[in-house]
């Protein structure tokens, strides 16, 4: 694939106006609210992997409506803490799969927390285990235009909201430091981390790579590439609602969440990527943070990548970047702890 966005120079200082909804910040303390009214009954259930260095854990803890959302926690094993926390979202179409299969993060000192996502899990990898018990509206296959004409109908309402309640629960185990809880993710689980960032107000660092669910409009009008496709396929049958589809998604678009959000970010982005347009994680990257100046704020372009972005070498970044910012084990990195 060649390069087909806007040059770099000005994906640089790309800030386009995305449309910030009347009443977003009401319909998201509001939907918040709601959720926490439900007591968080987070459950820990002891998980025998064969592995000896880390411990894990089958977790269910109460979403948007209460609904159980599932999730694995694993921590280094015999560490009491306190120690920093990381909650990691899944990609587009993925569940949690197999408690073994993310290791890294509790490797390097962290307590992690990998969200399954409701109603997903059987796209790619080995599973999930959280069924998404709401209804929805006529609706293309997937799941971005579930409840494509109401913001309070929508699908990622209700996943935004269950990513909330992932670090409320995390903050609730023993042995985890609360202040230090930081969200990641890829593309779905990029713009969920940028959700978060922008809905936890103390969150304390964001990693987004090639992330999923931002400049929507740009990205529909852009690429014919699935998930944003299937907003496109849908208007093309629904000719009439237009203006409310797009009036629905900016109630769920990243650009706004990042606007609000001043949380550490690290970012990445791939210039050679349809699935999530440069232009449109350039759109977040630049407006995150605002009006604030002097964020902490980096972004690492893949100039050669698609949607792999950086892949493992990004995940080795951000142990580093998030390390020199929170720590692991004893206010340490795990490399000095082995040095």
């Amino acid at each position: 694939m060649p390069l087909y966005d806007l040059p770099l120079a000005q994906l640089e200082t790309y800030l386009p106006d995305v449309p910030d909804p009347e009443g977003f910040d009401e319909f998201w303390a509001g939907t918040l609210a709601e959720a926490r009214a439900f007591d968080l009954d987070v459950r820990l259930e002891p998980v025998d992997t064969g592995l000896t260095l880390v411990e894990t854990y089958d977790v269910t803890f109460p979403g948007f409506g209460g609904h159980p959302v599932r999730g694995w926690l694993t921590r280094p094993a015999g560490e009491a803490g306190p120690l920093p926390a990381v909650v990691e979202y899944l990609g587009y179409g993925g569940g949690r799969g197999l408690p073994h299969e993310r290791l890294a993060w509790a490797a390097a000192g962290y307590v992690h927390l990998l969200m399954d996502t409701r109603g997903q899990g059987s796209a790619w990898g080995t599973g999930g285990d959280t069924p998404d018990p709401v209804g929805a509206g006529p609706a293309f296959p997937g799941f971005l235009t579930r409840g494509l004409l109401d913001p309070a109908e929508h699908y990622y309402r209700r996943v935004f909201t269950d990513a909330v309640r992932a670090v409320d629960a995390v903050r609730t185990v023993a042995g985890v430091d609360p202040a230090r809880v930081a969200v990641t993710g890829v593309s779905q689980g990029g713009g969920l981390a940028l959700a978060v960032a922008g809905l936890v107000p103390d969150v304390a660092a964001v990693m987004a790579d090639v992330p999923f669910l931002c400049h929507m409009r740009r990205a529909v009008e852009l690429t014919d590439a699935r998930p944003y496709s299937e907003v496109s396929a849908y208007l093309a049958v629904h000719r009439g609602d237009v203006e409310q589809a797009f009036r629905t998604l900016s109630y769920l678009d990243g650009v706004n969440f990042a606007r609000r959000a001043s949380a550490p970010a690290l970012v990445s982005v791939a210039l050679m990527d349809v699935t999530c347009p440069p232009s449109t994680v350039f759109a977040a990257y630049n407006h995150y943070g605002q009006p604030a100046d002097g964020t902490d704020k980096e972004i690492v372009v893949y100039p050669f990548n698609g949607h792999e972005g950086g892949a493992a070498e990004q995940l080795g970044r951000q142990i580093r970047w998030l390390g020199a910012r929170l720590g692991a084990v004893d206010g340490v990195g795990a490399a000095a702890r082995l040095g």
